[in-house]
């Protein structure tokens, strides 16, 4: 696994490293002694699976909150997708930043995110699958959100947005 910083504190690119032959490829997608060499949370307790039907549907941006707070690591496993993590850690220099990076199978790119983000993506493809390894599990009565599109982050997606739930719309403006 090769690790790429991506200027947020704590959140990683992370680019399966493929050991390919005539019948194809192997490669290691997570890793607990180097997500610890690079100071990344290794305990993961649960792994979820996202599929979207239609392209430019958005899903999130969604975090909990402490003590249920959650790193996540992304992967595309069919499809494209737009992922974005927002940085809301209170006091941390990045406060209300966000990145953003095109994952899809064949790139090998993941995502890491750590405790304190806002997690979204949008798909760029029709049937669009993710999955996501989290480092709590999932608690409802934790889990906030803000909007995808909140002026105050400015996040840009690559496509207009044709679905997003009625849960997701109706975040409130984000105050800090």
């Amino acid at each position: 696994m090769e690790f790429t910083e991506t200027g947020l504190p704590g959140a990683w690119v992370v680019r399966l490293k493929k050991f390919e032959d005539e019948r194809g490829y192997f490669g290691r997608a997570w890793c607990r002694e180097e997500f610890l060499q690079h100071g990344l949370n290794p305990q993961m307790v649960q792994l979820n699976v996202g599929f979207s039907h239609r392209r430019g549907t958005v899903r999130g941006m969604h975090y909990q909150l402490a003590p249920s707070a959650e790193a996540k690591f992304i992967r595309c496993t069919r499809g494209a997708m737009y992922d974005v993590i927002i940085d809301l850690r209170e006091g941390s220099p990045t406060l209300g930043k966000w990145y953003g990076t095109e994952l899809a199978p064949d790139s090998g790119l993941m995502l890491y995110a750590p405790e304190g983000f806002a997690h979204g993506y949008q798909t760029l493809q029709d049937d669009t699958e993710m999955y996501y390894l989290t480092s709590a599990p999932y608690v409802p009565a934790a889990a906030r959100g803000v909007r995808y599109d909140d002026p105050a982050f400015g996040v840009s997606w690559p496509l207009p947005a044709s679905i997003v739930s009625v849960a997701d719309r109706q975040w409130p403006d984000f105050r800090h």
